[in-house]
């Protein structure tokens, strides 16, 4: 899976050409669901996937906001615990119950771009921690991080049927600046090699991106998939931990606390 690009909306896209929420692993290789049991994919109420997601609690899925972004719960499902997508025998497809965006969302390519999912009954599938303030060394430029999803292969290219997974390291914040003057770095983080060949894309938007065990990222927003010097642009999810604990910590509407 190379690069997880983030679909945004089609507006902003025709104003921005930055690319669509549907983005997928460029240049990546197979990735088993048991090894990584929090990799979820969302689709709509049709099947048809678009986005990914990552479980960080037994009833939470966190995936991007330009995902979620004018979806009710029923327009969408959460697929857990199934690798290939045509295995419809795998895993469990779940309806949520409240979706959550954060409030100062407006677009991808400004921030906030997480939103978490609710299910009514828990997952049975082990959830993955979300990076800390204090996770400051897994955000330093060359760290490894570790990129999944279903998205597309090559740009403008099939999605993946089966779950991908690709190695990108951390660039410079400066670098990321250099190459879209609109990147926050208070919020956001890039990682990709120059040369491009690896990268997430669309239909990665709102996956995982890990490192050392922790969720330290959401695949948000790029420009194509895998191109020269237009490395993917992910969620600084240490950044958003204070606001994200409240919702992730919370019980589903209607289930009481035993």
């Amino acid at each position: 899976m190379r690069r997880l690009l983030v679909l945004v909306l089609s507006a902003l896209l025709a104003a921005t050409g930055t690319a669509a929420a549907n983005e997928q692993v460029v240049g990546g290789e197979r990735a088993s669901i048991e090894a990584n049991p929090w990799a979820v994919y969302l689709t709509d109420d049709r099947g048809a996937q678009f986005c990914g997601g990552t479980v960080v609690a037994p009833t939470k899925v966190l995936t991007a906001a330009h995902c979620a972004l004018g979806r009710s719960p029923s327009d969408l499902r959460v697929v857990a615990g199934r690798e290939d997508k045509q295995d419809r025998d795998s895993g469990v497809s779940v309806m949520p119950v409240d979706v959550w965006i954060h409030k100062q969302y407006v677009a991808a390519d400004e921030g906030e771009d997480i939103a978490v999912l609710t299910l009514k009954t828990a997952l049975p599938y082990t959830p993955l921690p979300i990076a800390e303030p204090t996770d400051r060394a897994l955000y330093q430029p060359g760290t490894q991080l570790r990129a999944l999803g279903w998205g597309r292969t090559s740009e403008n290219g099939k999605t993946s049927r089966y779950l991908l997974q690709a190695t990108v390291p951390v660039l410079p914040d400066d670098f990321c600046v250099e190459t879209y003057p609109q990147f926050v770095k208070t919020d956001m983080f890039c990682a990709g090699y120059e040369g491009g060949k690896i990268d997430t894309c669309q239909g990665d938007s709102g996956g995982p991106i890990v490192a050392q065990g922790k969720l330290v990222g959401v695949t948000s927003w790029g420009e194509g998939c895998a191109r020269r010097g237009k490395p993917g642009v992910y969620v600084r999810l240490s950044r958003y931990a204070k606001d994200l604990h409240p919702v992730v910590d919370a019980l589903p509407p209607g289930v009481v606390d035993p």
